[in-house]
């Protein structure tokens, strides 16, 4: 006899708008706007697209290490150019990537603030020593949100399972209480896999918008 079939996988089925108790942003890439890749890619001589260098880089030995506080900004440049392949001067590199969070995107301070205060308003970042000082105080975002996950200090990183429930063990609350905004799609699917409500977007603008659909804020003017 035939076994029966399988049932096929399903993810959790998203959260309703009024189950939703934490907002969890994602920084680079949609509070931040990020520079360095185009750097990157010259270095690299346009071998790999964009998106191939953020999934190499998310699964990088040496950007591990580094954003989960087990070695310095040294040890990270060299052994991400020699993963790389590139001749550059660490030093070089290093000069060049503090320098990569540039600014935040307009309205990013603005758009925080517009949660309203029954929402926990939380980041979760992958950074490291060198970038994470500039964005939280240099850019405002400390006083902005209430909770601030950074995986150097948690030494957890995303799209690791344990980096979203170390945020979740913090915070005293279930996946589905969780919208999580994230511009990297490897992210994205890890938090849905959890059971969280997670979207990917780039920038404010999507951000915004995202939270409008989830009934979070109103659309504006």
């Amino acid at each position: 006899m035939k076994a029966p079939a399988a049932p096929p996988a399903t993810r959790p089925v998203p959260a309703a708008a009024d189950e939703i108790r934490v907002v969890l942003f994602d920084v680079g890439g949609v509070l931040v706007e990020l520079g360095g890749v185009e750097a990157m890619l010259q270095w690299l001589g346009h071998r790999l697209t964009a998106e191939q260098l953020w999934q190499r880089w998310l699964r990088s030995p040496s950007v591990r290490a580094f954003e989960t506080g087990r070695s310095d900004a040294m040890q990270f440049a060299i052994g991400l150019l020699e993963e790389l392949q590139l001749t550059l001067d660490p030093q070089h590199f290093l000069n060049s990537f503090i320098g990569w969070p540039s600014g935040l995107y307009p309205g990013a301070l603005e758009l925080a603030n517009r949660i309203p205060p029954q929402y926990r308003r939380a980041l979760l970042s992958n950074s490291n020593s060198l970038h994470w000082p500039r964005v939280l105080d240099g850019m405002g975002l400390r006083c902005a949100f209430e909770h601030h996950y950074a995986s150097h200090l948690i030494g957890k990183i995303k799209p690791d399972a344990e980096a979203f429930e170390h945020v979740l063990q913090s915070l005293g609350c279930r996946a589905g209480e969780v919208l999580f905004l994230d511009d990297n799609v490897l992210n994205v699917e890890a938090a849905r896999q959890l059971g969280m409500r997670a979207e990917q977007v780039r920038g404010v603008l999507e951000a915004q918008h995202t939270l409008q659909q989830a009934g979070i804020i109103a659309a504006s003017g």
